[in-house]
């Protein structure tokens, strides 16, 4: 893919990095090629670098001449990107670039995760240490791994790791917005052992694909009225409960982060019955798209024939468990916060469900900026697993949260820059995501954090695209709140 899309894009130099870095593959749990890359970025420009033992790297930018007093400055951002794509779309992340396609005033990817989230972060850090024009005291660009899938690096950071005192955490997708706190967040994982019984004689295997939805962050756009697939397949098997059919599979959702946009359940019935059964898809669909039209209303069911055979299912006791518990296990807004408008406090994703041989496995992640609403709310999906006949549920260590701190010097000059730069008040807000920032400030005390970034809509799904003109906002906000403090020399 050439550079022909970014042409003309400003700034140039933020942009080339951007792009730079989408042409090298980063999953999360395997950015071997992109640390490689960050590796060679430090080298080719004789900038010190320090990398440890689970793969993070900070490097050294030396100050712009004359400011060598100034306070070192952090700029962090994660290397890893959230890995989805469009049912269809041919792409290998493990070794394929992203392919950028401009979109009126968006860049976005061909059918699946841009990476904005967060490769603009990391491309600002990169860009400012090349660029001439921008002034800044000693710089530390702390480049973490695993963030989408476990926050592995930063739990991971070690005492000394880097030294400065003030951080600049570019993983935030408002323009106009700086984000003083987040939520911490856990996973709540069920496995039941699948009761069989044979397959009844003569019935014939179906594949049930439920698609068309958005998807998108379980945090952000946990708001945002997005349907989940999971809790569609539970409506329309329950619809279905008059028809006889059985289960063989049953798959859905990809991410624990994320919303999930597919489901699919291979389901056994007699072939007498496929009108019937088509005509409930139907009426379901309808029923949903109208539901959903001002937020969600393309959903699709498919239903084809399966070429497999299966000689067992899930017993008929045991799909009335699962189907009944995808009804009633929690998901979605469970608290708003009373204090800042709009903000989500504490909220469930119900995220996965995958047969694993002889077990399922239902995966579900929770968020609250207050821990033991956290855990409440994690204890009642614990029960509600119970409840269906869990053998084993799995309840993560989770991340902290980010206390907000309204009297931070670093809050206080980015308002100051920002108003200088535009004339208004920029937004305060707190997210309900989870930001390494908590989990900095928990390794780090005393850190003066704060995060912001461009518009970046759709993160985690393939609609994901970033604004092009509040990439050059960012980035010259970023150069302003560097000045700032390179004059506090």
């Amino acid at each position: 893919m050439s550079k022909d899309v970014i042409a003309g894009l400003e700034p140039k130099i933020m942009w080339e990095k951007f792009y730079d870095l989408s042409q090298i593959p980063r999953p999360s749990k395997k950015e071997e090629k992109i640390r490689e890359f960050t590796r060679n970025f430090a080298k080719e420009r004789n900038l010190k670098f320090k990398e440890d033992e689970v793969g993070n790297i900070v490097i050294l930018v030396p100050a712009t001449p004359g400011y060598e007093n100034a306070p070192t400055v952090i700029i962090q951002g994660h290397l890893d990107m959230v890995c989805e794509k469009n049912k269809g779309t041919v792409h290998d992340f493990d070794n394929d670039p992203i392919k950028f396609i401009k979109d009126g005033d968006w860049i976005k990817a061909d059918g699946t995760t841009l990476g904005a989230d967060n490769g603009i972060g990391v491309a600002a850090g990169m860009a400012v240490a090349d660029d001439a024009s921008v002034i800044h005291g000693p710089l530390e660009l702390l480049c973490t791994v695993d963030e989408e899938t476990g926050l592995t690096g930063v739990n991971n950071l070690q005492p000394g790791f880097v030294e400065g005192k003030v951080m600049l955490n570019l993983d935030s997708e408002e323009d106009g917005a700086f984000y003083v706190g987040c939520s911490g967040g856990q996973d709540t994982v069920g496995y039941f052992n699948i009761e069989k019984a044979d397959a009844t004689s003569g019935f014939t295997a179906y594949e049930l694909l439920i698609g068309g939805l958005k998807g998108g962050h379980s945090g952000l756009d946990v708001n945002t009225g997005k349907a989940n697939a999971i809790k569609f397949l539970g409506r329309l098997l329950r619809k279905l409960e008059g028809l006889q059919y059985e289960i063989a599979e049953m798959n859905a959702g990809s991410k624990r982060n994320a919303i999930p946009r597919e489901a699919e359940v291979v389901i056994l019935f007699d072939t007498k019955n496929e009108e019937a059964v088509r005509t409930i898809i139907n009426s379901f669909v309808n029923d949903v798209r109208a539901e959903y039209k001002s937020t969600d209303g393309n959903a699709e069911v498919e239903l084809k024939k399966n070429d497999s055979s299966f000689d067992k299912v899930f017993a008929p006791v045991f799909t009335k468990k699962i189907v009944s518990l995808i009804l009633t296990a929690p998901h979605g807004v469970v608290e708003m916060n009373h204090d800042i408008e709009g903000l989500v406090e504490t909220s469930t994703n119900l995220a996965t469900v995958n047969t694993e041989g002889e077990k399922l496995r239902i995966g579900t992640s929770q968020r609250s900026s207050i821990e033991s609403a956290k855990r409440a709310v994690s204890g009642a999906v614990q029960a509600a697993f119970e409840l269906a006949g869990a053998v084993s549920v799995e309840i993560g260590d989770g991340y902290p949260g980010w206390t907000p701190n309204m009297d931070s010097e670093l809050l206080k000059t980015c308002k100051v820059v920002f108003k200088g730069q535009y004339g208004k008040e920029p937004h305060i807000k707190a997210i309900h995501a989870g930001l390494e920032c908590g989990i900095l400030g928990d390794k780090y005390p005393g850190m003066d954090m704060i995060s912001f970034g461009p518009t970046i809509q759709g993160a985690h799904s393939p609609d994901e695209k970033v604004n092009i003109a509040d990439v050059e906002k960012f980035y010259t906000l970023v150069k302003g709140v560097l000045l700032e403090y390179a004059n506090r020399k």
